[in-house]
């Protein structure tokens, strides 16, 4: 169902007005899947909303799959987590100072990571414990001052189902390029801290005994994953955020283990994801969000599947090279 929120959350009043008419295009029947797939693709371009999820989706998608396969390597996804549902307060508090929702989850995610990221160094095996400690402080805080914002709001905020599982309706042209902006933030810093990043995720104490900063690059990494998560949380919705932040990601460090090659699968499975997600809620009246949590699911499982009968082939030629030759003789 399209609510007021869902419009409200994704930029103002007046896209809350033309939605109507989105609403009843998308169930009167005068959309409808076809057996020609190039067809059903002009469909849905021939309207600028789509055209516009599109373009969000697509930007999100690259941000959360480049920063999704280093928050699943250095094991920070309770961090991840909480800075998802921080964005929820945000732009409830966004929303009823009467601004748009996007100012509340930018702020509300970078402010967090920010906060996370001064608690100091992470040890290997993931969070450190004070790092811990805080993180489920925040994620507490963040979840109370959501209930406050609601209270307070006295319109259509009271149905949160856009904030909290997203919608692609009513992105508006200057959404996409503030969302176009902040990708190519990440895009642009994750390529100067890349090597240090990766070198301290790896062996942070190596790489702190050969003068990588990793205090600082784990701090910025830690804003960057906050800047990342307010983008997708704009698509997916706070609950649904790990949509894209860690199935494409976590399908991709089970293929391969290379950096490159799992970031560019990484990005390339989420898009797919995206994608794939939105033409099926264009063609549905169900919500955008299940979509694409079910074909991140369907990727991330079929990884799995077929590492582990990789996995089984490789251990029964182990066993076949060793074995003993029937005949003595040996090559």
């Amino acid at each position: 169902m399209i609510t007021g929120l869902h419009l409200l959350a994704a930029g103002g009043v007046h896209d809350l007005l033309a939605a109507g008419g989105v609403r009843d295009l998308l169930t009167s029947g005068s959309v409808h899947a076809g057996w020609n797939p190039w067809s059903d693709m002009r469909q849905m371009l021939a309207y600028h909303f789509m055209v516009n999820a599109l373009r969000a989706g697509s930007i999100t998608a690259v941000a959360a799959g480049l920063i999704g396969w280093f928050m699943i390597l250095r094991g920070q996804s309770f961090a991840g987590h909480t800075l998802a549902v921080v964005g929820f307060p945000g732009a409830a508090a966004a929303i009823w100072a009467g601004l748009a929702a996007t100012w509340g989850y930018f702020g509300a995610c970078t402010a967090a990571a920010i906060l996370i990221g001064s608690t100091g160094y992470r040890r290997p095996g993931g969070e450190a414990a004070g790092e811990s400690a805080l993180i489920g402080t925040v994620q507490a805080f963040a979840l109370a001052c959501g209930l406050l914002f609601v209270a307070l709001y006295k319109g259509f905020l009271n149905s949160l189902t856009g904030l909290l599982f997203g919608s692609f309706l009513g992105v508006t042209d200057s959404q996409v390029l503030a969302l176009l902006a902040m990708a190519g933030i990440i895009v642009v810093v994750l390529g100067v801290i890349g090597r240090p990043l990766l070198f301290a995720s790896v062996d942070p104490d190596v790489a702190r005994a050969r003068g990588v900063p990793a205090q600082f690059v784990s701090a910025a990494f830690l804003v960057l994953l906050g800047v990342a998560t307010a983008e997708v949380s704009q698509i997916t919705g706070s609950l649904l955020v790990f949509a894209l932040l860690v199935m494409p990601a976590a399908t991709a460090h089970r293929i391969t283990p290379r950096p490159v090659l799992g970031l560019a699968l990484s990005v390339a499975v989420a898009l797919l994801v995206v994608w794939i997600g939105l033409g099926l809620a264009f063609y549905s009246v169900y919500p955008v969000g299940f979509y694409i949590t079910t074909t991140g699911l369907v990727c991330y499982l079929g990884s799995a599947a077929a590492r582990r009968a990789a996995t089984r082939r490789r251990a029964a030629t182990r066993r076949r090279a060793s074995r003993p030759d029937p005949s003595g003789l040996s090559s």
